[in-house]
């Protein structure tokens, strides 16, 4: 069962959650509730190491200036 619940934020707090809730596709109300329940879960210790791949790729990126628009044409490119 849903309720609703009111909050009281500042404006600019509030356009910064709907341009996240916006691109992660999710309701700001979806947010909250996801955010709420991590308050509830047991503790899961510390964050699992990352696998060698993906530490020798942390910050190949960093600089780069790449958009939808760049992420677009890798696509038509690789599916032709």
């Amino acid at each position: 069962m849903s309720s609703k619940l009111t909050l009281r934020l500042d404006e600019n707090l509030i356009e910064r959650a709907k341009r996240v809730a916006g691109h992660s596709g999710k309701s700001v109300s979806q947010m909250v509730a996801d955010y709420f329940s991590l308050l509830e879960a047991p503790d899961a210790g510390p964050p699992p190491a990352n696998a060698p791949r993906t530490r020798a790729l942390r910050g190949a990126l960093r600089g780069a200036v790449v958009d939808e628009d760049d992420f677009r044409r890798h696509l038509e490119e690789k599916y032709r």
